[in-house]
């Protein structure tokens, strides 16, 4: 098992950027993949990117791909999502995932962070 903790959210205008981090306690964060996922008011939680264990590889949803990018620092047990270009749509609370392979689907991560809110004003 594995705590984490997301941080770096909050409130930008459309067309800002934020780095959110999700830093992680013990010392086998590098065996573990990680993956972003949101959930906006009313909506169910949706996949935004993945990474696997040693960055080799990375996946992310249509809707963030070419705007949002996933990366580890695996000396530091943080992952991060760089967020450029951000949209009203893209309002949601961000949640940090762990788990042993690197996928899209949320029930194959096995812990969660609490989650941060980001807000996109228009």
């Amino acid at each position: 098992q594995v705590q984490l903790a997301e941080s770096g959210g909050g409130l930008v205008q459309a067309g800002g950027s934020l780095r959110l981090s999700c830093a992680a306690s013990g010392r086998t964060f590098s065996t573990y993949a990680m993956g972003w996922f949101r959930q906006a008011p009313g909506k169910e939680r949706e996949f935004v990117a993945a990474i696997s264990r040693s960055a080799g590889n990375t996946y992310y949803a249509d809707s963030v791909k070419g705007r949002f990018t996933i990366s580890r620092d695996n000396a530091k047990n943080t992952v991060y999502l760089q967020m450029n270009s951000l949209k009203p749509e893209d309002t949601a609370v961000y949640y940090c995932a762990a788990g042993p392979v690197v996928t899209t689907t949320s029930g194959m991560y096995d812990d969660w962070g609490q989650g941060t809110q980001v807000t996109v004003s228009s």
